[in-house]
């Protein structure tokens, strides 16, 4: 199996930053685009960034020119750079990882709080 492991949350004033790390283990063989989500209280989950393959990364309207997604492949790291962070970026942030091979293809982590205080 596949685990996904995300660290680097905290509580960080508005135009602060972050950086989120997701690390993976176990059964690694297959993966394929990798992305992160967040969830704010009372919404639901929304796509923040996903990265490709081939580490062309994508963003969500709300994040682009501020966030950057990453992946380094040798150790099998996510990451997510987040500057400039405003109060509404506040959420828990999931870390999901794609399989090209396997019984299972979908894999999430269980998250991690980011806090931007105004």
């Amino acid at each position: 199996q596949l685990q996904l492991v995300e660290s680097g949350g905290g509580l960080v004033q508005s135009g602060g930053s972050l950086t989120l790390s997701c690390r993976l283990s176990g059964n690694t063989f297959g993966i394929g685009p990798m992305a992160w989500y967040r969830q704010a209280p009372g919404k639901q989950r929304e796509l923040v960034a996903e990265i490709s393959d081939e580490s062309v990364g994508t963003y969500a309207n709300s994040v682009k020119g501020r966030f950057t997604i990453s992946r380094h492949n040798a150790d099998n790291t996510l990451y997510l750079q987040m500057d400039n962070l405003k109060p509404e970026d506040t959420a828990v942030y999931y870390c999901n990882a794609r399989k090209w091979v396997g019984p299972k293809r979908d894999f999430w982590g269980r998250g991690t709080q980011v806090t931007v205080s105004s």
